[in-house]
């Protein structure tokens, strides 16, 4: 039993704070993840209850406290190339792209929820595979900082790169030995091609520019509608006319957005 017992009152109030932020509706089910994720900051502050943490969050004078319990209450676990399908739609719509591109109109993607960072090198390798010295770049961008940072690193467990191509894994990413074995890093060049920025996607975006292909997979299912509907909006006005605009498998756009219309199930594009 966990030295911090986390009240329905409490419970509530970090359910309201990271709806407030994020968006996100947590249920019920997630009370134990709550008072486990955020036992040990209770701890690191000296305060005896999660009411007292809250008020400290509430305060308006932790900002970098409030941070570390969004980081703590969002981050989820991702794999390379999870969905291969996307990928291949990806490539396509590259190869398509490709007689068109110039320094100052590169091909364009976006991984809007990019977590630790698997996502968006997975989209790198296949544009580097793809589009080789044609001009392009990735960003991805997520909630919490802390996923970020370690995007940054591209370092990984092997296990994480169960699904990336042979051929890929050969070409851009370094195998760890010794101490680092078990582990891979993506060689520096495609990292250095990977740009990532603290974005919430709940709030006003900053300029991102547009983008050729969105991919926003597997978030829709934190968001209740009118969240989704304010998510996705946001989101699609950052796609170019054309554009493909990707989700989960489980998700869909029904009821939710008439920006893009569907071409196969999770994949939607933005019309000409």
């Amino acid at each position: 039993m966990s030295a911090y017992p986390i009240s329905e009152r409490e419970f509530a109030q970090f359910q309201r704070f990271i709806f407030d932020i994020a968006g996100i509706t947590m249920s019920d089910a997630k009370k134990a993840l709550v008072s486990g994720r955020l036992a040990k900051r209770l701890a690191h502050h000296g305060v005896a209850s999660y009411e007292a943490y809250f008020g400290m969050l509430s305060s308006g004078s932790h900002k970098e406290e409030v941070q570390i319990a969004v980081d703590l209450l969002t981050t989820n676990e991702t794999y390379f190339f999870r969905e291969a399908r996307h990928f291949e739609l990806l490539k396509s719509a590259a190869e398509a792209a490709r007689p068109n591109l110039r320094a100052n109109a590169p091909f364009r993607v976006w991984s809007a929820a990019c977590s630790s960072g698997e996502e968006p090198y997975s989209i790198a390798m296949v544009l580097a595979d793809t589009l080789g010295n044609a001009p392009w770049e990735v960003l991805g961008s997520d909630i919490s900082t802390r996923v970020l940072d370690r995007a940054r690193t591209g370092h990984y467990p092997m296990e994480r790169a169960a699904h990336v191509p042979p051929d890929y894994l050969r070409r851009f990413c370094l195998k760890g030995i010794a101490e680092q074995q078990g582990t891979m890093l993506v060689e520096r060049a495609l990292r250095n091609r990977v740009q990532y920025r603290h974005v919430n996607l709940n709030t006003t975006l900053p300029d991102l520019g547009q983008f050729d292909v969105i991919f926003l997979r597997n978030v829709m299912i934190y968001f209740n509608g009118d969240t989704k509907r304010q998510v996705v909006a946001r989101v699609t006005a950052q796609l170019k006319p054309g554009g493909h605009f990707i989700i989960g498998h489980s998700e869909t756009l029904n009821e939710i957005s008439d920006a893009v219309r569907p071409v196969i199930p999770s994949v939607y594009r933005k019309a000409a």
